[in-house]
């Protein structure tokens, strides 16, 4: 099947593009920022070798309908949606942070407490947890923003004695986090599932206004658990039915990766890649309660050029 790794047009008044490890980001005179949500698949902060067909279209659609359900919680930068692929909105400065708030004792979190560890990002992890347990109350675990790289663990004392983000400014941040977390929740367990982790990016508008920007609630950014049996499958030790991309951190562990210095990434087979599409596309009916239409595979690139243009020439 078809996958959009990378575009290559140039948009009326462009003046700069950004590439991140999934998103392609284009800045347009008057403040605007086209976002492009290609097929690309990131995992231990690397991008694998091929794309997961539809994965774009499902986590910019997912992302656009969560911003639309915390609008009332936090103002954000989406303007319109031209293109299953792509967002358009007003640019702002970036936070050098992601706000990465954790419910449950999973992912990131549960490695750094198997080898032994009880602080992550200055904040206390009880002692007696097991894997995928509730934290008494969720916790957030701040991470720097890297450009290449991995990002990196980060108190919010550190955070804020480099200077990275104002403690007036990080107040705000760590209210946001807090309220979007527990929407989100709410959101999950309309459809039956438990939010676990997620992260948050804002930027400053030039007038000052904070806004969330990025993708939000998508699998991705965030994980899930199947909330029918899991209290059982705590109880009786067994791993949580999850939807997240940690089947795919799962996957390349048990090939011998993990994004460490001298591992390969494995070869993907075409049928795992068409069960990794599957698998997302489960995961945005799960997530959204809809069934998920797909978009025309020939000529993506073509197909989002001119969606964005005409969107442009009428706006």
């Amino acid at each position: 099947m078809n996958s959009l790794l990378a575009t290559n047009f140039t948009l009326p008044g462009q003046t700069h593009k950004y590439t991140g490890k999934v998103r392609e980001v284009i800045s347009l005179e008057d403040d605007l920022l086209v976002m492009i949500a290609t097929d690309r698949l990131s995992a231990f902060d690397v991008v694998m070798p091929k794309g997961i067909p539809y994965k774009g279209q499902i986590l910019n659609q997912i992302a656009t309908q969560m911003l639309d359900a915390t609008k009332d919680i936090v103002p954000n930068w989406l303007e319109a949606t031209p293109d299953p692929c792509v967002s358009v909105g007003k640019r702002c400065e970036p936070f050098k942070v992601e706000m990465v708030i954790r419910g449950y004792m999973s992912g990131h979190a549960a490695r750094e407490y198997k080898a032994g560890k009880r602080l992550l990002c200055g904040v206390e992890m009880p002692d007696g947890m097991k894997e995928n347990d509730a934290f008494p109350v969720p916790i957030i675990t701040p991470a720097t923003k890297a450009e290449e790289g991995h990002d990196e663990d980060i108190s919010r004392e550190e955070i804020i004695r480099q200077g990275i983000v104002r403690e007036s400014d990080y107040i705000q941040l760590e209210k946001y986090t807090c309220a979007l977390f527990q929407r989100g929740t709410e959101l999950a367990a309309q459809k039956g599932l438990i939010l676990v982790d997620t992260k948050y990016e804002f930027g400053k508008t030039a007038e000052g206004k904070i806004v969330l920007i990025d993708e939000i609630h998508t699998p991705d950014s965030s994980r899930y658990f199947y909330a029918e049996g899991y209290s059982e499958r705590q109880a009786a030790n067994e791993p949580q039915k999850q939807l997240s991309k940690e089947f795919v951190r799962q996957w390349l562990i048990a090939n011998g990766f993990q994004g460490l210095e001298g591992q390969s990434v494995p070869d993907m087979s075409d049928e795992y890649i068409t069960e990794v599409s599957n698998r997302y596309i489960e995961l945005y009916e799960n997530i959204t309660g809809k069934s998920f239409e797909k978009a025309n595979l020939e000529q993506i690139e073509t197909r989002i050029e001119q969606n964005i243009v005409a969107y442009l020439a009428q706006r």
